[in-house]
């Protein structure tokens, strides 16, 4: 894990649809210990059950500690500030639902269901899979930040995407789709 604490706060996507959308908004809170072990930086995100194979991206906060979602909408994100995938502590990969011209990265993430895989792909050529025990919808301004970011021990990873109804005026969904795994 980087050195210094870990910003779990609620990474949530703010927006993620339309060209030009702004930068995603997270609120800050201060994190858990830093794990023991270090593991190599995320490099792809593969989920058989919904056709998903996007190369991941480094996200970083802003100046106000809010989650910069990725510019591209052809690829994840991970939170490089937080755990790699398979470090313990929750490990945040998020990527758009869409864009203008049509679905991207977690265009289908709503269809995933406890049970299914989703791997990590690593920079020294290991990975580590996780199994989706819980998907959730929750308005954005009213995300459970305690129960999206608590580990309850070992690695964990959530995935994030905007989800719900779309609010034309704001260019933003009104909800955010989360998938707990572990």
């Amino acid at each position: 894990m980087r050195a210094g604490a870990f910003l779990a706060g609620a990474l949530l996507l703010a927006a993620c649809a339309g060209e030009g959308a702004p930068p995603a908004r997270a609120a800050v809170a201060p994190a858990s210990v830093a794990p023991a072990k270090d593991v190599a930086n995320p490099t792809r995100v593969r989920i058989p059950a919904i056709k998903v194979n996007s190369a991941i991206i480094p996200l970083r906060l802003d100046k106000k500690g809010k989650l910069i979602a990725p510019k591209r909408f052809d690829v994840a994100g991970w939170h490089k500030s937080g755990p790699e995938p398979g470090e313990k502590g929750v490990a945040v990969i998020a990527a758009h639902v869409d864009s203008k011209s049509g679905p991207a990265v977690f265009y289908r993430l709503r269809e995933l269901r406890a049970g299914h895989k989703i791997t990590v792909n690593r920079a020294d050529g290991s990975s580590v899979t996780f199994t989706v025990y819980r998907v959730a919808r929750y308005p954005k301004n009213n995300v459970p930040n305690k129960l999206v970011y608590a580990s309850g021990g070992g690695a964990q990873l959530r995935l994030i995407t905007c989800g719900g109804t779309f609010d034309r005026s704001r260019r933003s969904y009104r909800d955010n789709i989360v998938v707990f795994a572990r």
